[in-house]
């Protein structure tokens, strides 16, 4: 019998994930004000990256977003260093919530995310003159 080498998580983890995660965006002295001013609904804000996870990670097709277009709205709040920030809060809250191996995943995809979201804003088109 072969093992199961899928990442062991599930729909309650990643709401718990987030949730916490999103606890400590908010009292980031570098993170919170920005996502203060681009954020005026948590819950539907919660509930959105919720189905964005749940769509990498459990591939369940619920998010139907565009999360480039959503961040270059905010593109100048979102320095190099922030983006460095929230890659650290999210390894520290995934580490401390999911198996070693399944917070070494969401950790790879959040880095590579993270850096999607960084190269679209640095190379995005400038408004037309």
């Amino acid at each position: 019998m072969q093992a199961d080498h899928r990442p062991q998580l599930d729909e309650i983890a990643l709401l718990r994930l987030v949730d916490r995660f999103y606890e400590r965006v908010r009292a980031d002295p570098l993170l919170a004000p920005v996502f203060g001013a681009a954020v005026s609904d948590w819950d539907d804000h919660l509930a959105r990256l919720t189905d964005f996870w749940s769509s990498v990670m459990l591939t369940s097709g619920r998010y139907k977003g565009n999360p480039v277009a959503l961040h270059l709205l905010h593109a100048g709040a979102m320095t190099p260093e922030r983006f460095e920030r929230w890659l650290a809060l999210w390894t520290l809250t995934s580490g401390e919530m999911l198996p070693a191996d399944t917070a070494t995943i969401i950790q790879g995809k959040a880095a590579r995310i993270a850096e999607s979201l960084q190269l679209a804003i640095e190379f995005r088109p400038s408004p037309a003159a």
